[in-house]
């Protein structure tokens, strides 16, 4: 039973890591590429935790703690540059 769970679970991360590579390389603007990296970066956190769930450890705690700063510090960043974009001074 757990690794029919296991395999479902999978697929419906590597189903949405596709969705979100698809729009981070069409997405017609640099908003729509920052929320699908999000998307990949929330994909990666949450792989790394179901990985923790299933195996019993907390090894990966610091890899998680490092991407989600990564994804927020990013998500400023382009919310920084689309802002000055649209109202240059």
């Amino acid at each position: 039973m757990t690794t029919v769970l296991i395999v479902l679970i999978l697929v419906a991360f590597a189903a949405a890591a596709v969705l979100a590579l698809i729009r981070l390389v069409i997405g017609p603007s640099i908003l729509d590429r920052a929320v699908a990296a999000d998307v990949l970066l929330t994909e990666v956190v949450c792989i790394l935790g179901a990985d923790m769930v299933i195996n019993q450890h907390t090894q990966s705690l610091p890899a998680m703690l490092v991407i989600a700063a990564i994804g927020v510090f990013g998500s400023i960043a382009v919310a920084r540059f689309v802002a000055r974009k649209e109202n240059p001074r």
